[in-house]
């Protein structure tokens, strides 16, 4: 019954747009065709066409009318919350939960389908495959840019033949819920095959120009100095970086880079990079013998302090005389500073910089996110070198035990904890705890006292689990100032004998 439940509302979720519904003329035998199913679901999930689409998008920290998108622990929640409530879009999704609702719809219709993640993902506005970035001296934002870098962004992919293109372009194709652009006047993209992709085909239906460029795109950092003249610093090996997925039967991540994308640097790379850019010359400038990344100290985590290191190395023979400044702000992942930097300008070859929980705590946002960023600037020459790293502030670890024999129709008793990492107290603290096949439904508990610093909240959840198998048990954590904190516990369920 629960599955007749989720596949009516993935049924209802195509015969719904109004704009896909005109253009077919209501053809009912669309619904075999997973390219036409493909393109409504990436625009269904969105709202952003008023089409009583899924989800709404929000990005800017306020959610008070709604769920934060961090706090979504599954699929089934938001479809049914969307049908329950006459199709008005659910408040409020990311990349992420766009994609995961995606993967859903797209797996209940039939059509073989995986979430992928691509780390620093460029949104190439203009589509001339560079993203420009604007700093000051001192490495602030010196003015917006349409063009964006993302930390991550997700999307699906989804398996299926492509009879309406040339053949070899069947399998693994790219579809994207988030509303970013329009595709032939709707919020959706995709599907795009993702060897078509790695090819710079960019001529082949559907969208695939604006994803090569979130893979593929050159990072131009141009460093406006006082007198208003620029310093360009290019990056060719940037965008698109640890491609993955979830593996097949277990927890662990899967790179599948390679599938989107020729080795960086590689000649088949810039040969790809150069016919998808029209034969335009590479962007990549000349080595000039400094290097500068940044590296992190051991571990970043929530509530307290720690090191991050601007590393120079000289690969000449000839001394260098450089300036370098060190900054470190909040971010959010789609790539949006916060104001108030902290600055450290030291002239070293190896630069510490200390982040202090007491600057960062109440700048955080949701995201977790601090970006670090390195201008090195040589005297003799003018040149400058940009380096930029993402620190992902590490939430405290939800412990899960499981207590009795895993057995189908029996019951089970998790015991779920937390410790409060910070050195405040946590008001309005909510653990929401579900597992397919193990509870019915969301469980929640509320905590009647606010949790105080490095104190335990501990507590016992009884399940009844109904279906036999290997299952997750997911928990989430909110509270006023530490949220989307996750947790999860693999269950094997033994049969009935």
């Amino acid at each position: 019954q629960f599955e007749d439940d989720i596949l009516s509302i993935c049924l209802k979720l195509l015969d719904t747009n109004p704009k896909f519904l005109k253009d077919q003329n209501r053809d009912c035998s669309r619904r075999n065709d997973p390219v036409y199913i493909g393109r409504v679901v990436s625009a269904m999930v969105n709202c952003n066409d008023e089409d009583r689409g899924v989800l709404a998008g929000r990005w800017d920290n306020c959610y008070e009318d709604g769920m934060s998108p961090m706090a979504w622990i599954g699929s089934v929640d938001i479809l049914k919350r969307w049908k329950k409530f006459g199709c008005q879009p659910v408040k409020y999704g990311q990349c992420w939960v766009f994609a995961a609702v995606a993967c859903t719809v797209m797996r209940c219709l039939g059509v073989p389908s995986r979430v992928v993640t691509n780390y620093n993902s460029a949104h190439d506005t203009n589509g001339n495959l560079v993203i420009d970035r604007y700093l000051n001296e001192i490495g602030e934002e010196d003015r917006r840019s349409r063009d964006m870098i993302w930390n991550f962004h997700c999307w699906v992919e989804s398996w299926m033949a492509r009879p309406d293109l040339a053949p070899g372009y069947d399998g693994w194709q790219a579809l994207d819920p988030t509303p970013q652009e329009k595709s032939e006047g709707v919020f959706c993209c995709g599907p795009a095959p993702v060897r078509a992709i790695k090819e710079g085909d960019l001529q082949m239906k559907y969208d695939i120009p604006f994803i090569f460029a979130e893979v593929n795109a050159d990072v131009v950092y141009w460093v406006v100095q006082h007198d208003g003249s620029q310093k360009k610093s290019t990056h060719s090996s940037v965008v698109g970086k640890n491609i993955s997925t979830k593996s097949v039967g277990k927890d662990s991540r899967e790179d599948i880079t390679h599938t989107y994308k020729y080795p960086e640097g590689s000649e088949k790379e810039r040969e790809v990079f150069a016919k998808a850019e029209h034969e335009q010359s590479s962007l990549r400038e000349e080595d000039e013998g400094l290097h500068l990344k940044i590296k992190l100290s051991e571990g970043a985590n929530n509530g307290c302090d720690f090191d991050v290191f601007a590393v120079i190395s000289n690969n000449t023979d000839a001394e260098r005389v450089c300036r370098l400044m060190l900054c470190a702000r909040t971010a959010s992942y789609n790539g949006t500073l916060s104001p108030d930097p902290t600055l450290l300008p030291l002239p070293e070859e190896r630069v510490p910089l200390r982040v202090l929980y007491e600057k960062y705590g109440e700048n955080l946002t949701q995201d977790n996110l601090i970006k670090v960023v390195a201008l090195l600037t040589e005297y003799q020459t003018g040149n400058i070198i940009v380096a930029v790293r993402d620190v992902y502030i590490q939430n405290p670890e939800i412990k899960i035990r499981i207590l009795g024999e895993p057995m189908q129709k029996r019951k089970l008793v998790a015991e779920i904890s937390l410790v409060n990492p910070l050195a405040v107290p946590l008001s309005n603290c909510v653990f929401v705890v579900e597992g397919a096949g193990l509870t019915d439904g969301q469980q929640i508990k509320e905590l009647e006292e606010p949790m105080e610093p490095q104190a335990e909240a501990k507590f016992r959840l009884d399940f009844v689990p109904h279906q036999a198998g290997l299952h997750k048990l997911m928990v989430d954590f909110e509270s006023d100032k530490l949220t989307g904190v996750k947790g999860y516990r693999n269950v094997i369920i033994a049969p009935q004998p």
